[in-house]
C-alpha cells in the first residue's frame, strides 16, 4: 500500500483518509481484520503511536471496531460505509469544484470540459 504521507498536515490525518479509502473501495472488506498496529506503523513507516490514534479515530467513527483480544476490524454496517464511501465522494467534487472557481470556470463551462473529458477517455478505465 503506497502511503505517500507529506509533512504538509497531520501525519494521523493523512492515515486515516489513507485507510477511509481503503475501506470505501473494497481493499478492505467488511469485517476483515486489521494488521496489528505495529504492522501498520511499519508498513507506513511513522510511529506506533501515530497510527494508534488514527486507528482509535477510525474506531470513534464507527468504521473500524475492537475486539479486546482478537484486534480490529472493519464495520460490517454496509450502509456505514456507503456513507463514508459518498461524503468522501462529495468532499473530493466540492474541492475539485472550489479548484475549477478559482481557474475561472463557471459552472456550465466545468461541466461541458468533464463532458469532453469523459468523451476522449471512453473505452479507458476511469
Amino acid at each position: 500500500m503506497p502511503w505517500n504521507l507529506t509533512s504538509d498536515r497531520p501525519i494521523f490525518m493523512q492515515i486515516i483518509e489513507i485507510m477511509q479509502l481503503d475501506i470505501v473501495s473494497g481493499k478492505y472488506a467488511p469485517g476483515d481484520k486489521l494488521p496489528s498496529v505495529r504492522e501498520l506503523a511499519t508498513e507506513a513507516a511513522v510511529n506506533p503511536n501515530t497510527m494508534q490514534k488514527a486507528l482509535s479515530e477510525l474506531e470513534r467513527s464507527g468504521l473500524v471496531y475492537s475486539k479486546r483480544t482478537s484486534g480490529r476490524f472493519i464495520t460490517e454496517d454496509l450502509t456505514m460505509i456507503e456513507e463514508a464511501k459518498e461524503t468522501l465522494a462529495r468532499e473530493k467534487i466540492e474541492s475539485f469544484l472550489q479548484s475549477m472557481q478559482s481557474l475561472g470556470f463557471s459552472g456550465e463551462e466545468t461541466i461541458s470540459l468533464m463532458n469532453q473529458t469523459l468523451n476522449t477517455m471512453k473505452g479507458e478505465t476511469i
